[in-house]
């Protein structure tokens, strides 16, 4: 689980889709200037987030070329849009999920329980507002 299924992993399968947020909350749990550390790593923030999406909602499709991501899946279930997976990816409690280069997706609660998901990513575009 919280994989591409064996056999569908394919690169460039999916197309983009513009899909609104819909039935999402993005809050900002905490957030470190990555300059101002001893690794010094200009333009570039360490963030914490909680997100919760409720039955039916989108997380738009974004990509993690230049935005690496973990991302917990802490309540429920969800599914996973990967350009680079012939199906979906089913995500449920307690799985994570690493988004780094090559990864372009979006996701969808098709349950009907809210999700909760906390992300850690590494943000190099403060003003980006994309999930």
């Amino acid at each position: 689980a919280g994989e591409c299924p064996a056999g569908k992993t394919q690169p460039n399968v999916r197309p983009m889709v513009d899909y609104k947020p819909v039935g999402v909350t993005d809050v900002t749990l905490g957030a470190i200037n990555l300059e101002k550390q001893p690794a010094k790593i200009r333009d570039r923030e360490l963030r914490f987030r909680k997100m919760v999406i409720q039955p039916g909602g989108v997380v738009p499709w974004h990509s993690h070329d230049d935005r690496p991501a973990l991302i917990y899946v802490a309540e429920g279930e969800i599914l996973e849009f990967a350009s680079n997976c012939a199906g979906p990816i089913h995500h449920k409690a307690g799985d994570i999920r690493a988004e780094k280069l090559g990864t372009s997706h979006w996701w969808k609660n098709l349950g009907d329980t809210t999700v909760v998901l906390l992300s850690a990513d590494l943000l190099k575009d403060t003003p980006d507002h994309n999930m």
